[in-house]
């Protein structure tokens, strides 16, 4: 003779569930997969831009005092192009162009190694032409074995 459960067995003695709705009951709300941290194209602009003027800066005594600053877009000229930066020597500003930095410069290869030696290479072009000398010449003498 086969026995069944009746009702009032399993009533009694509720099943506890090992898994929720898509299996994963048990988690708590503090334990989530590891994500990388959320950051965008303009903080990623930013460091570059700052690592390369602090580098520029800690090498050159006439980089010390002067700002560099992040623009959007470059205000409407009638020159050929759209320019990448501005300098101001009387105002001790550099200001490099997120927009035209990005969006015009084309790197050999689609990665982010190559978008931030785009930057840092405008950065250091950007100094060059304030401190009115190549770019090649802006690294420290410790460099120059190449």
């Amino acid at each position: 003779m086969i026995r069944r459960r009746t009702r009032s067995a399993t009533a009694a003695r509720p099943r506890p569930s090992r898994h929720g709705r898509h299996g994963r009951e048990g988690r708590s709300p503090v334990v989530r997969p590891p994500l990388p941290p959320l950051d965008t194209r303009a903080e990623r602009f930013d460091l570059a831009v700052g690592t390369a003027a602090e580098f520029l800066r800690s090498a050159w005594e006439d980089l010390r005092d002067v700002r560099f600053e992040v623009g959007e877009m470059p205000e409407a000229t009638d020159a050929d192009g759209i320019p990448r930066w501005t300098v101001l020597p009387d105002q001790k500003r550099i200001i490099l162009y997120r927009l035209p930095i990005e969006r015009l410069s084309r790197p050999h290869r689609e990665d982010e190694l190559h978008r931030r030696m785009i930057i840092e290479s405008c950065v250091f072009r950007a100094a060059a032409e304030y401190l009115d000398k190549d770019p090649w010449d802006l690294g420290p003498e410790r460099f120059r074995f190449f």
